[in-house]
């Protein structure tokens, strides 16, 4: 303890208040108390020194950091309050705490560190991250720009189940090791190197503060999968490793913490889809898009039950005739946000989640009465058919022959009038369920096509035994062949192709539908080989069901829409 006047100055110490500082407590009579004990080293301690000095606040307490004259620091409790007679100023004690500050050192250490790789764990991380993102944090200079490489091990899970935890913790430790490595690398004659950190797992984070541009976050993370591409040696075990990343660079300012995150984890999950072993920058337009599919998804069935959707229709016309055959029934997204959305922007999300069994009974049920409403306001036009998509999952989740039948009974629509597509992939790999019900819905006289034909597996041993009547050949084979009129020679090699194809399908007793047909010449080309019937803006796009009344009874081919 020591008194300390008005003016600052010791009047008397004792020695133990002495020994902290290097000297008798005699010898520090005289002297400035602030000085001996740092009181002046922040603004808001010395400005609260000096009220206490003046008799204006009651008492000071604070923790400061004191050089002892042999070269090692202690660490003191600083406690100062006014004396009780007015004369002798105030009392000012000093505690030592430097091994308690020292075990707080040792358990925050521990609490922020990754006991196997000895690397800031994701508390640490999170916490220099928040702090780096905090705008007197750049704005004091710097390049005012953040940078991140989130890091995960690929196929590290087998060695631990392969190996155990404990080769595993032993191959982690590797890696924090060459991780480190490569920062130190590359903070080499920079203000600082990149922290390392692990955040659980086999993930780890490289956080690039004041980062020059993504060619800097590119050269470290090049630099990392080249690192972790040389085999670890573990007590004799090699093991090959690889990793994806996924890198972020951006300003500072406005981004988030959990921003930030979010942008690492969508393009590490990039990474890992492209292939693996490699890095992925983020890209925000590829970003809009997931969200807009997130958004999508998550409205999906509601929409369904509030009536946002819709279908037209795309004629199927008699090559020969050029009258109009049937329709195939396409869906539509009247979506209150994005507008009219075409199939492509949904179907995958509608067979992720299931909701396509329910999307599908409604298209089905829509199509087949909108085409018994045709047949009953033409009565003297051949009935057209209609031709419906569906999904292989509505085969396996719902009872699609019970489905048809009673949309069958319900509509009155003949089930020769109903045609269902499925593409090729699901149909040439139909057996047990799915084949039965295919089988069941051409026995009640419901034809079967296969969609997209030529593009899948294409086993002809296996058509010859499917209950399918008809084939869509692929846009693909007719968009090959070459416009006439353009100054370029048609390709025979396609016309070859496409006339093998449709007289294997007519040996086996099935027509063959083309698929978008653009121009006058691919139809006569088409209608030259055999082809049955064409589909495509030659004839219509897809239209409403009002405009496929218009068709009715014309000669479709000149009514090109």
């Amino acid at each position: 303890m020591a008194v300390v006047d008005r003016d600052g100055l010791v009047v008397s110490a004792n020695d133990t208040f002495g020994s902290l500082l290097g000297k008798p407590g005699a010898a520090l009579v005289g002297l400035v108390a602030a000085e001996l004990t740092d009181l002046k080293s922040d603004a808001r301690t010395w400005h609260a020194y000096r009220e206490v000095l003046r008799g204006r606040q009651a008492k000071l307490s604070c923790t400061r950091r004191v050089k002892h004259p042999d070269g090692h620091v202690l660490w003191v409790q600083v406690s100062a309050a006014p004396l009780a007679t007015e004369e002798h100023g105030v009392l000012l004690s000093l505690t030592d705490i430097s091994a308690r500050r020292e075990l707080q050192a040792r358990l925050r250490h521990l609490e922020m560190h990754d006991p196997v790789t000895r690397l800031p764990n994701r508390t640490l991380f999170f916490e220099r991250l928040s702090a780096a993102l905090e705008a007197e944090s750049y704005e004091q200079g710097g390049t005012g720009r953040i940078g991140l490489c989130y890091l995960d091990l690929d196929g590290f899970k087998a060695v631990n189940d392969t190996l155990g935890h404990r080769v595993g913790d032993r191959l982690l430790a590797a890696v924090a090791e060459r991780l480190t490595r490569c920062a130190d690398e590359a903070g080499y004659a920079r203000a600082s190197s990149p922290l390392v950190a692990r955040l659980g797992g086999d993930e780890f984070a490289l956080l690039v503060e004041d980062s020059t541009g993504t060619d800097q976050l590119a050269d470290l993370a090049e630099s990392v999968l080249k690192a972790l591409q040389a085999p670890f040696d573990l007590s004799g075990q090699r093991l090959s490793l690889s990793a994806s990343i996924g890198v972020v660079e951006r300003h500072a300012s406005g981004t988030t913490a959990t921003g930030l995150m979010q942008a690492a984890d969508t393009t590490l999950y990039w990474a890992k889809a492209d292939g693996k072993s490699r890095w992925t920058l983020f890209d925000p337009e590829r970003n809009a898009h997931r969200m807009t599919r997130q958004a999508l998804a998550s409205t999906l069935r509601p929409a369904i039950e509030r009536g946002e959707f819709t279908l037209e229709y795309q004629p199927l016309v008699g090559m020969e005739s050029g009258r109009l055959r049937g329709v195939e029934a396409l869906v539509r997204w009247n979506h209150p946000q994005f507008g009219m959305l075409t199939p492509n922007r949904f179907i995958a999300l509608a067979e992720e989640d299931g909701s396509i069994v329910q999307l599908g009974r409604w298209v089905l049920v829509t199509a087949c009465r909108q085409a018994r409403q045709w047949q009953l306001d033409h009565p003297d036009e051949p009935p057209i058919f209609v031709s419906v998509n569906v999904a292989v999952r509505q085969v396996w989740d719902s009872d699609l022959v019970a489905d048809v039948a009673e949309t069958l009974a319900e509509t009155g629509l003949a089930p020769h009038l109903l045609q269902l597509e499925l593409t090729e992939s699901a149909v040439m790999g139909s057996a047990g369920r799915p084949l039965q019900a295919l089988q069941a819905l051409s026995d009640m006289g419901v034809h079967i096509a296969i969609d997209d034909f030529g593009t899948g597996y294409s086993n002809l041993a296996y058509l010859s035994r499917l209950p399918v009547s008809v084939l869509k050949l692929d846009g693909s084979f007719v968009r090959g062949f070459q416009y006439e009129g353009e100054g370029v020679a048609p390709n025979p090699a396609d016309e070859v192709i496409v006339e093998a194809m449709i007289q294997l399908a007519h040996r086996l007793g099935l027509s063959v539908t083309a698929e978008c047909v653009e121009t006058s010449a691919q139809a006569t080309r088409l209608r030259r080989i055999g082809c049955d019937t064409g589909q495509g803006w030659l004839y219509s796009r897809p239209v409403t069901p009002d405009r496929i009344s218009e068709l009715l009874g014309t000669e479709a081919c000149n009514q090109a829409s």
